[in-house]
């Protein structure tokens, strides 16, 4: 059998409130989440036992022990699953940076258990949903790979009308910043749910949507990492953006734009004045 591939895209929080503190140590949240053409790439090939190679921009900011990797635990995870050795050859690209509140590793994860139920033929989908709610909050989203409606601590699905087209910039300040940290950081206020019980198609009327809306998590997380208020200002001055918001807990924030040439100039202009951060420009997956 030939290799197969998968993409993992980045995972967008087009808006994130924090509901509540639970008793149990998480947050309650609601958020509108969808899906960027801007990602890492998995390859696997068939092979008589579990192997992991790093590759791209970002592999070095990984643990040097592949057995950490989501990716691996994924994989190890369905084969114990199906009862198999979990033979395969895996290859992550990673190009997206670590630990910057776009669902990277999530998305790796998801686009394992996808890519290895081709390999080893399972087409049992509920087990795919259990298990990636075991690898992690947001896995079970990335899984789904469309626009949902997020609710409780990430487990509520809900599938999302379909959304109008739009280009997006991403821009991180190159900084790592870990989700529980900037969840501790946080003080309130809570915000109540608001899902979106209808989505414009019009982009505009998109956007102003949006505006109503926040990320509850973006005053913790510049709290943190001062740099993410930086990288808000720049993509505010970029010609035609529609709206400027951070993604997740950090730190790669986002402009929707509605043409892809406004969100790639943007995205050059970015890299241009600030060239150590990391930038990218796609679409969201609609």
């Amino acid at each position: 059998m030939p290799a197969l591939s998968e993409f993992a895209p980045a995972k967008i929080n087009l808006y994130l409130h924090v509901t509540e503190s639970r008793s149990d140590g998480y947050h309650g949240i609601d958020s509108l989440v969808a899906f960027a053409s801007v990602g890492d790439q998995i390859r696997v090939e068939p092979a008589a036992t579990l192997s992991l190679v790093v590759e791209g921009p970002f592999a070095a900011g990984l643990d040097a022990d592949p057995t950490h990797n989501l990716v691996w635990r994924a994989a190890a995870l369905l084969a114990e699953r199906l009862g198999r050795v979990p033979g395969a050859a895996i290859t992550l690209v990673k190009n997206l940076p670590v630990a910057s509140g776009i669902g990277g590793g999530s998305s790796d994860a998801a686009a394992t258990l996808r890519v290895l139920s081709l390999l080893w033929r399972n087409d049992d989908l509920a087990s795919l949903i259990e298990l990636s709610a075991i690898l992690g909050a947001d896995v079970p989203a990335c899984l789904v790979g469309r626009p949902l409606q997020i609710g409780g601590i990430g487990e509520i699905l809900e599938r999302a009308t379909v959304l109008p087209t739009l280009a997006i910039a991403l821009v991180n300040p190159n900084i790592p910043l870990s989700t529980a940290s900037v969840f501790r950081a946080f003080r309130g206020p809570f915000s109540p749910p608001a899902p979106l019980t209808f989505t414009p198609i019009e982009p505009v009327a998109f956007a102003r949507t949006l505006a109503a809306r926040r990320n509850d998590l973006t005053a913790p997380a510049v709290a943190l990492v001062p740099q993410i208020g930086d990288v808000l200002e720049c993509l505010a001055s970029a010609r035609g953006a529609w709206l400027v918001r951070m993604s997740g807990s950090g730190a790669t924030c986002f402009a929707l734009f509605a043409s892809s040439g406004e969100a790639e100039a943007a995205a050059r202009q970015i890299q241009a004045q600030r060239p150590e951060w990391w930038t990218a420009s796609g679409t969201l997956l609609a």
